[in-house]
């Protein structure tokens, strides 16, 4: 495993564990097969995980794999706060001790504003008194480094990493997203002045793996050094010295020693001039297939209707970046082969998921766009026999 340090010299893991995407079973999350995979991760030399206060399930569910097995000290937690459900000093406190009941620790290494996308906000909260709270709690130990997690533009960014004395950051960063939020620039800017940034959304999502267009992948596959689609991701992030980590949602074993095997070997400044071609190239590839940029990761979710917003925008894509029957057979399955019906076409407009969507996509739009095309003829009258003559009930 390769690392690098933060601003205290600490080394942290290259490759982070990011904990939002445990496998779930019933609404709960698999709490042995996280384990298997959590404890796999550290042994390879994995030291920082990330979660947050609304990842369901997930803070509980670290706090105790990390307890089962003794080995808290070995690691790097970084949590979030939900500082848009915080309206005084004393939600704040009630919250954060929430979150050290779960973890089952009596700090917090890492911290982040979660979701903190402007000056403004930051502002905001320290007339809570929020910033106090941070530097007693930074004074206590019981807080080791403070952060935030970014989706926004570059010049928002800029603002608010100027706005305090912040330890690190965290950006969605890839390389499809070399130039939109905070960007490369927002990362250089960032490195200038020393401060450590996390990357979130290293394959959004996993759309870099599993819905790229046959063309993307006969290029990779093509490609010289012999690497999967994720690997070539991975690469172009830790290609550049401003990235100290790069999160993965790793929810398979093959999947953490995958990973783990490539930070073991990688290294900033490697990337030749014929591996940025190919980047480009898969880039243009993407560009003309995906429709609709969600990287799945749920915070426009629920909806009050019941609609699967991030598996109705996957079975979209699939139309696209694989073939229309593929998608469409993917989307009848998930929405009209079960007891409680939830196409597209159910959606209210009622904008809820377009204020918590952070890619900032207009969610109303796109699902009217999906379900004019993944409901058609066919879709209808096999919803309809299902529901009328009561298949899945």
């Amino acid at each position: 495993m390769q690392y690098r340090n933060d601003r205290k010299g600490m080394p942290l893991s290259i490759l982070g564990y990011g904990c939002l995407r445990f496998t779930k079973k019933n609404g709960r999350i698999d709490l042995p097969k996280a384990e298997a995979e959590i404890m796999e991760a550290i042994r390879g030399g994995v030291n920082y995980f990330d979660t947050a206060y609304v990842y369901h399930g997930s803070e509980a569910a670290l706090g105790e794999i990390l307890r089962r097995n003794g080995c808290r000290d070995r690691v790097q937690i970084a949590t979030k706060l939900p500082h848009y459900l915080i309206r005084s000093r004393a939600g704040l406190e009630r919250c954060f001790q929430e979150q050290l009941s779960r973890l089952k620790t009596d700090h917090v290494d890492y911290y982040l504003m979660h979701m903190l996308n402007d000056a403004e906000t930051w502002e905001a909260l320290k007339e809570k008194g929020v910033q106090e709270w941070v530097e007693e709690k930074l004074g206590q130990g019981q807080i080791r480094n403070i952060g935030f997690s970014y989706h926004g533009n570059w010049e928002n960014f800029k603002r608010l990493l100027d706005a305090y004395d912040w330890d690190f950051c965290q950006i969605q960063y890839n390389y499809m997203d070399e130039h939109t939020q905070a960007g490369r620039a927002g990362l250089q800017y960032a490195g200038a002045k020393g401060i450590p940034v996390m990357i979130m959304e290293p394959l959004r999502g996993g759309k870099l793996v599993e819905l790229l267009p046959r063309e993307a992948k006969e290029l990779i596959a093509g490609a010289e050094p012999a690497c999967t689609p994720a690997q070539w991701a991975f690469r172009w992030l830790w290609d550049q010295p401003e990235v100290t980590v790069v999160l993965s949602g790793m929810n398979t074993l093959d999947m953490v020693r995958e990973n783990v095997a490539s930070a073991s070997k990688a290294g900033a400044g490697e990337l030749t001039a014929e591996d940025l071609e190919l980047y480009e190239r898969v880039k243009q590839a993407i560009s003309r297939k995906v429709k609709v940029g969600c990287t799945a990761c749920g915070y426009c979710m629920p909806c009050p209707q019941g609609i699967d917003i991030p598996g109705t925008f996957r079975c979209y894509n699939e139309m696209y970046t694989e073939r229309p029957r593929v998608g469409k057979k993917e989307y009848l399955m998930t929405t009209a082969f079960r007891k409680h019906q939830n196409p597209a076409s159910k959606c209210i407009r009622c904008g809820r998921c377009e204020r918590h969507c952070p890619q900032h996509i207009r969610i109303r739009e796109e699902l009217k766009n999906a379900s004019g095309e993944l409901e058609d003829l066919r879709y209808r009258a096999m919803a309809w026999l299902v529901k009328t003559f009561r298949i899945w009930s």
